[in-house]
């Protein structure tokens, strides 16, 4: 799988991740592509996962070249040193303004993979607000966590009453549909099976600022929206009008 290298030096990586790729090797399976292996082979040396990212996510991910580099950002990211933020297409409308989920997330007994919030779980902080609101009751949000739990982002605002337009766990579809929004509207030819405009989780990790862990010198990093996600803004737009 091909990905962009945002920046690299003989510390670390920083990769924009594209959806569908595994940050590090499959418990069970080995031989699925994961960013560790293949910056591994392309660099020739260890690379050491230092956060990770869902699968369907894409965007901003870092990863260290040596364990010294591998332990000052680990540091970091531990004492939310690190801004993460994140874009997100939501089933809902936000209100205007922030909103804050401070609530625990643990594993969900109940749902083989899946996590929920919990007063047994660990602490999770997250900030979200809208950034554009669109017809037929869908909106682009930009989430600041501070916390790095699994599915973090995804139980929050489900929690909050706003699931991922896409998500299998935590929201209402698995994949979305142009003829649900069109309607009457949407013409397909004879013979033709309609594709999913949208097939996975619509988030992507869209800046990622920390400081080097060999010079000190604040980094930042942004990564530009993937094209399934921009496909499906470009659509509630013009529907929208």
């Amino acid at each position: 799988m091909k990905f962009d290298i945002l920046y690299q030096d003989d510390h670390l990586v920083v990769i924009n991740k594209p959806a569908n790729l595994l940050t590090i090797p499959d418990r069970y399976i080995a031989t699925i592509p994961n960013v560790t292996d293949l910056l591994g082979k392309k660099f020739g040396d260890p690379i050491i996962a230092v956060h990770r990212l869902d699968k369907p996510t894409s965007g901003c991910l870092v990863v260290a070249r040596t364990v010294e580099a591998h332990r000052e950002l680990n540091r970091q990211f531990q004492e939310r040193e690190v801004d993460k933020v994140y874009h997100a297409i939501v089933e809902g409308q936000p209100e205007e303004g922030e909103t804050e989920v401070d609530e625990p997330i643990a594993q969900n007994p109940g749902k083989t993979g899946a996590m929920m919030v919990s007063n047994k779980g660990k602490h999770a902080l997250s900030i979200f607000k809208p950034m554009e609101n669109f017809g037929h009751q869908f909106a682009l949000v930009g989430v600041q966590i501070f916390t790095g739990r699994t599915h973090q982002i995804r139980v929050h605002l489900a929690y909050a009453g706003y699931p991922l337009m896409v998500d299998s766990l935590y929201g209402k579809r698995e994949a979305f549909m142009l003829s649900e929004i069109k309607g009457r509207r949407y013409n397909l030819k004879k013979d033709k099976e309609e594709r999913p405009l949208l097939s996975r989780a619509p988030l992507h990790a869209s800046r990622l600022a920390f400081d080097h862990p060999e010079t000190g010198e604040r980094m930042e990093f942004e990564a530009p929206m993937p094209k399934d996600m921009r496909a499906v803004i470009n659509q509630l737009r013009k529907l929208s009008k």
